[in-house]
């Protein structure tokens, strides 16, 4: 049977000190958003990369022309395998070992639909335990399946889904006030009065025929949603490791726009986006960013890749790779932080294969179109610290809820506004300014305030 990846789905990157060689593992892995090294670019033959020889019976001519579900599952698995990197070219004992049980972890990540949309993800990664509310909150996204039906028929479904979601809200209501905490309870009450008040303005609105206005009632009452449900989270929930409890620290939310002037393109001339930044799941990363956002590190800073799979910038001028603390002039890395579901505190310092978590779900998964993660050397967990990208698109290796990235890379945001701009960004293309507009609050161990 036969492995491969083709490089429409992993496009080329700049090489790093792990050069192309004549280890296939090494040409796996070469697509992947490591760090954008100050060297040549190495590009790859428009050809898979690598195959391994497939024994078929020359009088099946049905097995000639496709693989059975078995094979198919078991060629992915090899090519993950090989993307990770083997620790040995042993074909026959790693066949082998894909075909034992542990196959039906492959299944358990591909299984259900996927949740792809960021506000979505950010609203089911806070830290809260609140069934009443994500109750109403179900049946108010499920409204977007619902309008993907042709014309007024659309209507029939929405309604339904808001039927649900006001029982739910009218059924829920004592515990979901209860669930607010003490010191945010006035301004969760609030937004839950503006809930309740926008459901009804949906209703009219269907009442009144009008799908043209759905969707846009629809993310207002998801954004109040979100509102009470933050908060719900009462301080931060957990203790960073001592070790990097003096590293700038993102605990709770952040909101950063990114201003992008962009060349050559006669469609686009400039574009804000807004991205939300996640500390309950990924405080050090987030907190690193933050921190480089607030030292304006990223202004005029150029788009530096930019090929279909991943946006990538943040590699400074000069030999560094990373930012030089201006204070220490040593560079400053971070460790890769990991948030699983049913975990309370992150992953620090190995992927989740090292660790052994094949069926884990990360809490902040990179489903979404925009999905921010931190970039790092290829085989230095611990090596992250201004080079940063954004995912565009899912492959047959990159699809939501079984992807290669996930439990690799830290992610610890979404673009939420203006993300599908992001596909027309160039090389070139320059970072006119980052800004916090909000949560700047949350951010502890700020080091841009210490004079270097």
């Amino acid at each position: 049977m036969s492995s491969f990846i083709c490089p429409h789905y992993f496009p080329s990157i700049c090489s790093s000190k792990h050069a192309l060689t004549n280890n296939p593992t090494t040409l796996f892995q070469v697509g992947l958003p490591n760090f954008r090294r100050k060297s040549q670019f190495t590009r790859l033959s428009p050809r898979c990369l690598f195959e391994i020889p497939r024994q078929v019976d020359p009088l099946d001519e049905k097995k000639k022309r496709s693989f059975s579900m078995k094979e198919c599952t078991i060629s992915i698995a090899l090519a993950v395998g090989l993307i990770v990197g083997a620790p040995a070219l042993n074909w026959q004992s790693e066949a082998q070992a894909f075909t034992t049980p542990t196959l039906p972890d492959l299944a358990v990540l591909i299984s259900g639909p996927p949740i792809k949309d960021p506000e979505a993800l950010l609203r089911y990664g806070l830290p809260i335990n609140n069934k009443a509310i994500r109750e109403v909150q179900k049946p108010l996204e499920d409204i977007t399946e619902s309008l993907k039906v042709a014309g007024v028929k659309a209507l029939d479904s929405v309604e339904r889904n808001l039927k649900q979601a006001s029982r739910a809200f009218k059924n829920g209501k004592t515990v979901i006030v209860s669930g607010l905490a003490e010191s945010k309870k006035e301004h969760g009450m609030e937004f839950l009065a503006k809930l309740e008040t926008g459901m009804d303005e949906l209703q009219q609105i269907v009442e009144d025929r009008n799908r043209n206005g759905v969707a846009a009632k629809q993310r207002e009452l998801l954004r109040y949603v979100g509102s009470v449900e933050e908060d719900m989270v009462d301080g931060f929930p957990y203790e960073v490791p001592e070790e990097y409890q003096s590293m700038p620290l993102l605990k709770g939310r952040a909101v950063v726009e990114m201003k992008v002037k962009v060349k050559d393109n006669p469609n686009l001339e400039d574009c804000l986006f807004r991205i939300v930044l996640d500390g309950y799941n990924a405080p050090v990363t987030a907190g690193n960013f933050v921190d480089l956002v607030k030292r304006h590190f990223y202004d005029g800073m150029e788009i530096q890749r930019a090929d279909g799979f991943v946006v990538q910038t943040g590699d400074p001028e000069g030999p560094a790779e990373g930012f030089i603390d201006p204070s220490t002039e040593k560079p400053r890395t971070i460790p890769l932080e990991i948030m699983v579901e049913g975990e309370k505190v992150p992953f620090y310092g190995a992927t989740l294969e090292e660790l052994g978590l094949y069926k884990a779900q990360t809490k902040l998964p990179f489903n979404a179109f925009g999905t921010m993660a931190m970039a790092r050397e290829e085989f230095e967990n611990n090596s992250g610290s201004s080079q940063i990208f954004w995912l565009l698109k899912e492959s047959e290796l990159t699809p939501s809820n079984a992807n290669i990235l996930d439990g690799r890379y830290s992610v610890f945001g979404y673009v939420t506004e203006n993300e599908d701009y992001l596909a027309d960004l160039k090389v070139g293309d320059v970072i006119e300014s980052m800004q916090v507009v909000s949560g700047v609050e949350n951010l502890v161990n700020p080091s841009y305030k210490i004079a270097g």
